[in-house]
């Protein structure tokens, strides 16, 4: 398909423009997507203001970012069309870590850490476009129950999933989630419908209007760790969850943002033979610190998850099945043109927003 589009282009740390450049073109290995729906993920706030580094060869752009992404089928390269896998006019999302299925890591099954990824908004130009290119291993087709806006929730649900699957969640569990943002609340949802009998949901600053978001779609207790006059506010996380936990700390512990500090106090107030879950992607100089005697002699484990391996099949068919409600999450719609504003809004002034998408046609 030849010609240009609009596209948000990210140069450097809060540089981004909206440029017409090339549609780009398909190999006989990929597919075209006219984007629908793209959400904006705590990566793109990373990105955008210098965080993290994107994933090029350098670490910088200019690239085109965006990876929770649905749309629709526009054009289908050689493979794919023979195989009869997809055609114009299909109603897909996509998963942007494209493995090769080929290195050491895709044949183990570890293919979030495949030796050749491919990954639209991270390595190569992603939605935050027009149109967006992805190779046909990594597209699914979206069954006609789930809207584009719904299906923007995929990839970061399998991800929230993937986490949820390695806390070990038994029936019963008593639960700590830390940061009530959109991953915090699918994980909420989804650690019900797992087993966990009851759930914490933690915040700090500016987080009171989203932890009582949190307890709308299932938390059963919230509590503010860093502004006193919070009237969920504690200075004793630890007691406040023995006092609702039956004089026990929590079993499990998932922290779903980047803060250091709340990973260390994940590790705090769980309890003998706990897993806590290392969630939220942190800064590139980050260290955190346990106390390693009581970390040892209370067998605690530590787990970190990082992206979705296997996990797309089962998301979308919970997705299907609503076992996760999307509707209260999304607090902001931007067009394309306002893809810069949406994101420095996450950043500068979070208070009230849990996910902001950009719904490009």
């Amino acid at each position: 398909m030849k010609g240009t589009m609009k596209a948000q282009v990210f140069y450097e740390a809060e540089k981004m423009k909206m440029e017409e450049i090339p549609i780009p073109e398909v190999t006989d290995i990929d597919v075209l997507v006219k984007v629908k729906n793209c959400g904006i993920c705590g990566s793109d706030i990373s990105y955008y203001y210098g965080l993290s580094p994107v994933g090029t060869a350098d670490g910088k752009g200019p690239i085109v970012l965006g990876h929770e992404f649905t749309g629709e089928v526009v054009e289908v390269g050689k493979v794919p069309e023979m195989l009869g896998l997809f055609a114009p006019g299909d109603r897909v999302v996509v998963n942007p870590v494209q493995n090769c299925n080929a290195c050491i890591s895709c044949a183990k099954g570890e293919t979030h850490l495949c030796e050749n990824l491919n990954v639209p908004g991270v390595s190569v130009n992603g939605a935050f476009a027009e149109y967006c290119v992805s190779r046909y291993t990594g597209l699914f087709k979206l069954p006609q129950a789930i809207s584009y806006a719904a299906g923007a929730f995929t990839e970061p649900l399998a991800c929230a999933f993937n986490g949820l699957r390695k806390l070990k969640i038994q029936p019963g569990d008593f639960v700590a989630i830390f940061g009530p943002g959109s991953m915090g609340m699918m994980m909420t949802q989804l650690a019900k419908r797992m087993g966990a009998g009851k759930i914490a949901l933690i915040g700090a600053k500016n987080d009171d209007w989203r932890l009582e978001q949190g307890k709308k779609v299932g938390a059963d207790f919230i509590f503010n760790v860093a502004e006193k006059e919070s009237k969920y506010y504690t200075d004793n996380l630890e007691k406040s969850i023995r006092e609702v936990n039956s004089d026990r700390l929590a079993d499990r512990a998932i922290v779903p943002t980047s803060s250091n500090a709340a990973f260390e106090q994940a590790v705090s107030i769980s309890g003998n033979c706990s897993t806590i879950v290392h969630y939220g992607l942190p800064n590139e100089d980050d260290v955190f610190k346990i106390p390693a005697l009581s970390f040892h002699t209370m067998d605690k484990e530590i787990r970190s998850a990082w992206l979705a391996p296997l996990a797309w099949s089962q998301t979308i068919r919970s997705i299907e099945n609503e076992l996760v409600k999307f509707d209260s999450l999304i607090t902001g719609t931007y067009p394309l043109e306002k893809t810069e504003e949406a994101i420095r809004l996450l950043k500068e002034d979070p208070g009230k927003q849990i996910k902001i998408q950009i719904q490009v046609s």
